[in-house]
């Protein structure tokens, strides 16, 4: 049996962290679902910027844009899109199967929006509008004005992924978050179903020490970060207070772990993906990371309940002069403003192609060289 096909009937949904029109048109996608068990993919400025810079695959519906006077944030949404109700379509079963719980695809609201918590609102809404598709989420960071958006986003109904998530004290604000949205539906008799993911990022708080800490502490960061979280995650939902929502037909709001591409090439390509198998969560991988976990990749079972040895393995780092908390804020910071770079670029490279395939040379032969 392969590795993805015991992670997926562990529980663990395998998601891409990856979206590109190539892997739409040429089948590959599809092929993913029905070979990896892939049921949801997630997609950020990043992997926009690079499918789009990289490749000719977005320039014709570009100059068609263009030609009806789209640019910037409107075109790229279009764009976007397109791409990702179709990638839905793909997982529509399983989001059926699954009650909603699984099958979904994901939207990043513009990352200039972090601190601005009216701006992300109003943006979670019009994106969500747009769509008019069941299983798309719109990723909010999980920053303090994203958390204010993210309870207000569902109390409208609008489903969300938390993102930017880096550590048990930020998980725990986005999911009570999610449950005072969930809790004023109820209040005001509205439909409590409302679906959420928080999406805690693992791989870079090792990169982030890498430099800084003991050899026997080397990539051990992450991991301790996402077994505290885990337990946490575990200990709501056997609470009374879920119990309450549950009744009322609330849907969990499932962890998912991102970032999970091994980035020390002394460590595994499958690391993280073998230390976070839990059941009732999400992995949502790099294409390169899903091969090698699908060839060679091993399952020594599940992450515990209690949190194994987090917090020994945590007090150690702190011994060794690592602030969980401080860095926790800085990685979040530095997630926002690595998206926003990416936003930038994103449509610096929309505004050089919708001119260069505006051109007259380019009109006649259908903007490709």
């Amino acid at each position: 049996m392969k590795a993805t096909t015991q992670l997926h009937e562990l529980g663990q949904s395998l998601w891409l962290d990856n979206i590109t029109r190539e892997l739409l048109n040429s089948g590959t996608l599809q092929r993913y679902c029905s070979e990896f068990s892939i049921t949801g993919l997630t997609s950020n400025p990043t992997i926009f910027d690079q499918a789009i810079r990289n490749t000719a695959a977005y320039d014709e519906a570009i100059q068609q844009k263009v030609k009806e006077g789209k640019s910037g944030e409107t075109l790229f949404f279009e764009l976007a899109l397109e791409d990702l109700t179709r990638a839905a379509a793909l997982f529509r079963p399983a989001y059926d199967a699954s009650n909603g719980i699984d099958g979904w695809v994901s939207l990043e609201v513009s990352p200039l929006l972090a601190d601005d918590a009216a701006g992300t609102i109003e943006e979670a809404r019009r994106l969500h509008a747009q769509a008019h598709c069941p299983n798309l989420f719109i990723k909010i960071p999980g920053t303090a004005a994203g958390i204010h958006a993210i309870e207000e986003s569902i109390f409208a109904g609008i489903p969300i992924n938390v993102t930017l998530l880096f550590s048990r004290e930020q998980y725990i604000a986005a999911a009570d978050a999610y449950w005072r949205g969930i809790q004023r539906r109820i209040d005001t008799g509205l439909d409590p179903k409302v679906n959420s993911v928080a999406s805690i990022f693992v791989s870079r708080w090792d990169k982030a020490v890498i430099d800084k800490v003991p050899p026997e502490l080397r990539n051990r960061l992450g991991v301790a970060i996402a077994r505290r979280s885990y337990k946490t995650y575990c200990e709501r939902f056997a609470s009374e207070e879920w119990r309450k929502l549950a009744k009322a037909g609330a849907l969990p709001q499932r962890l998912l772990w991102a970032s999970t591409g091994t980035k020390d090439p002394q460590f595994p390509d499958t690391f993280y993906i073998e230390a976070l198998a839990a059941p009732n969560t999400i992995n949502t991988m790099p294409e390169n990371t899903l091969h090698a976990f699908a060839e060679h990749g091993e399952l020594a079972g599940a992450m515990q309940e209690d949190g194994g040895d987090a917090e020994s393995v945590l007090a150690k780092f702190s011994q060794a002069g690592v602030d969980v908390t401080a860095l926790a804020a800085q990685l979040q910071t530095e997630g926002a403003q690595s998206f926003s770079k990416s936003w930038s670029d994103l449509m610096a490279v929309l505004a050089s192609k919708s001119t260069d395939l505006d051109k007259p040379a380019n009109r006649k032969s259908g903007g490709h060289s």
